[in-house]
């Protein structure tokens, strides 16, 4: 990295790291540049940045979670016992479950969907 791409990018990351920032975008309201400057020199691309990002969402998602989970409120109870369901739990959660899937089998289209029109012919 050169030496501005490598200010830019420690600047960028000690920003998302001190103030817990979520998207890439908000994190420019505390740098000393502009997000133009940053995606000029790639530092959306960069991994270390990716990843601090990941990182501070992981940890706010975890926190709100479980404070839905100690909750005394019986919505975000469920909404966290939906968050961390498997698909059975959550289907039987639903007062009622249609299944949009054929489950491999094939679709049988009414005649009029399989007519070809004059206007979807080439020529």
């Amino acid at each position: 990295m050169e030496d501005k791409t490598q200010a830019y990018h420690d600047e960028l990351l000690k920003v998302i790291q001190e103030r817990n920032i979520k998207k890439l975008s908000h994190a420019f309201a505390f740098t000393s540049f502009c997000s133009a400057t940053a995606y000029n020199h790639g530092l959306e691309k960069l991994e270390t940045i990716k990843e601090a990002i990941t990182k501070n969402k992981v940890t706010i998602k975890n926190t709100m979670l479980d404070k839905w989970i100690q909750s005394d409120s019986a919505v975000l109870q469920l909404a966290a016992f939906r968050l961390l369901s498997d698909t059975e739990e959550h289907q039987k959660l639903n007062q009622s479950y249609i299944d949009h899937t054929t489950k491999g089998k094939t679709v049988n289209l009414p005649a009029w969907l399989n007519d070809k029109h004059p206007e979807d012919t080439e020529e």
